[in-house]
C-alpha cells in the first residue's frame, strides 16, 4: 500500500485542492442529484486508507454513476419525453455520457501514469452537463 506525498496541497491564496479519493461526491449541472465516483480496482495508492483516483477514472457506470433525473433537451430521451408531454419538461433517468478523461489533474504527481484526480478537476457530459467534485471523499 502506498500512501500519497500529502493529504491536502495549498496553493494560491486560499484555494484548498485536495486528492480525490474512492466514495467522493460528484455533481452534474444537469442531474437533479449528486453521485459516487467508484473505483472497482485500486491502482495501489491511498489517501487516508480510501484509494485514489486517477484522471483516467472516468468511466460512465464503472466509476461515474446516474446523478438522478436529468433535464436537457440536448439528452435525446428528455427531448423525447418532453415532446410527448405538450412541450413541458419531462426530465428522465441520467445516463452519463462522458467521453474524455478529467480535467486539470495535478500532472505532478502520476498515479499509474496518469495525473492524479484532485477536487478542482471538471469533465462533461456529451448532454451539456458539467460534472464537477462537490467533496473529495476523503472525510
Amino acid at each position: 500500500m502506498t500512501q500519497s506525498g500529502s493529504d491536502e496541497m495549498q496553493t494560491k491564496g486560499s484555494d484548498q485542492r485536495s486528492y480525490v479519493v474512492a466514495g467522493a461526491t460528484l455533481s452534474c449541472s444537469q442531474g437533479d442529484q449528486t453521485s459516487i465516483l467508484v473505483m472497482p480496482l485500486s491502482h495501489g495508492v491511498y489517501t487516508k486508507n480510501k484509494a485514489q483516483m486517477n484522471i483516467m477514472d472516468f468511466k460512465p457506470y464503472t466509476n461515474i454513476q446516474p446523478f438522478g433525473l436529468c433535464q436537457t433537451l440536448a439528452n435525446p430521451a428528455v427531448a423525447a419525453a418532453t415532446a410527448a408531454n405538450n412541450g413541458i419538461l419531462t426530465p428522465v433517468p441520467c445516463t452519463p455520457v462522458v467521453t474524455m478523461p478529467w480535467i486539470n489533474g495535478k500532472d505532478d504527481q502520476l498515479i499509474e501514469k496518469s495525473p492524479a484526480l484532485i477536487n478542482i478537476c471538471i469533465n462533461m457530459c456529451l448532454y451539456s452537463g458539467t460534472i464537477k467534485v462537490e467533496d473529495d471523499g476523503q472525510e
